[in-house]
């Protein structure tokens, strides 16, 4: 029989993330109990239907063999229940997933997050993501919700973000964040012209047809401002300079896409509107070797927790939007 541990000592020194197989006891007073019911009732911290689905994948066994569901029970038996790990339980484990360090103290951590790292956990990225990484490189991380994160930057989207390394900074970086203390300044490129400069003030929501995506809405939603001013204009396309007074999903991405102007890449918002257009092979292949929105968070201002300073940090723009630029520029001379 496998090393097996009574289901009392299993809950009290352990973070239900291990694979180590736990041992019950059916009480005679469940005799003639389906085996999937008998073990809702002796373990009720445990959802019947995840009972049922291990129970099918192979990890009870009741008497050392593999039981069915509706297998019925005689009281006495000694059940050995191995559990099963799903995704999320990845969320949490350590990764040595490399960070690029902008800036260090004991207080935050200021990093420049590549493209392709998911900021959280969640459906689909329950590994390979930032939180996994910091719990590697700062394992005291893990006392702090969400390991110190305070914001977040999109999948596909490059550049600053601040992380905090106490409780105290982290309720002080969130309240800037409330009070918009904080100023983030991002660089994209969108498609057509839009006016010079201006401020998109519309409410952002899940949108009701797609609920994978946020869009503006005229009711609900919640309050989202977004500072813009173009910074050159090229052929098809505007190099823009955004300023976040707000934090919502997707903003900067949902606000452009708004007035008509989506990033260019963007495989979200876009809706291939670029693809209509007639562009240069160069261009062509630099879009396709973006790969992805046309955003970087350039600039980031806050007030450090500990000194009450203000302190800033800039990253020079991520190296495939400079390459896609480079190209627009050598395209208009």
């Amino acid at each position: 029989m496998l090393n097996c541990i009574p289901y009392s000592d299993y809950l009290e020194n352990s973070e239900q993330s291990t694979t180590e197989p736990i041992i019950v006891t059916v009480p005679d007073n469940l005799s003639g109990m389906r085996l999937d019911a008998a073990l809702s009732v002796i373990i009720p911290e445990i959802s019947r239907s995840k009972l049922t689905n291990w129970i099918k994948s192979g990890a009870v066994l009741v008497g050392n063999k593999l039981a069915k569901p509706k297998e019925k029970m005689l009281g006495g038996e000694t059940i050995q229940i191995t559990p099963v790990l799903n995704e999320q339980n990845l969320a949490f484990t350590p990764e040595n997933i490399p960070l690029n360090i902008i800036y260090e103290d004991d207080d935050i951590l200021v990093i420049n997050k590549p493209s392709g790292l998911t900021v959280h956990p969640g459906n689909g990225n329950w590994s390979g993501t930032l939180l996994n990484a910091l719990l590697f490189h700062y394992p005291f991380l893990q006392q702090l919700p969400r390991a110190g994160i305070v914001h977040r930057l999109d999948k596909d989207t490059t550049g600053l973000m601040v992380i905090a390394k106490t409780s105290f900074a982290q309720s002080n970086l969130i309240e800037q964040m409330q009070n918009r203390s904080v100023s983030r300044i991002y660089h994209a490129i969108a498609l057509g012209h839009p006016q010079k400069n201006g401020t998109i003030n519309h409410n952002i929501g899940r949108d009701p047809h797609n609920r994978i995506k946020m869009t503006t809405l005229k009711f609900g939603g919640r309050e989202a401002i977004t500072h813009f001013q173009v910074l050159k204009y090229f052929k098809h396309f505007s190099y823009i300079e955004c300023k976040l007074e707000t934090g919502r999903t997707h903003q900067i991405r949902v606000h452009l896409k708004s007035i008509g102007h989506p990033l260019i890449g963007d495989k979200t918002y876009a809706n291939n509107s670029s693809s209509k257009l007639n562009y240069s092979e160069d261009i062509n292949t630099a879009i396709l070797q973006l790969n992805r929105q046309a955003l970087h968070a350039l600039k980031l201002s806050l007030i450090h927790p500990t000194s009450n300073q203000e302190i800033s940090f800039s990253t020079p723009l991520a190296q495939d939007i400079q390459y896609l630029l480079s190209v627009m520029i050598d395209i208009d001379n």
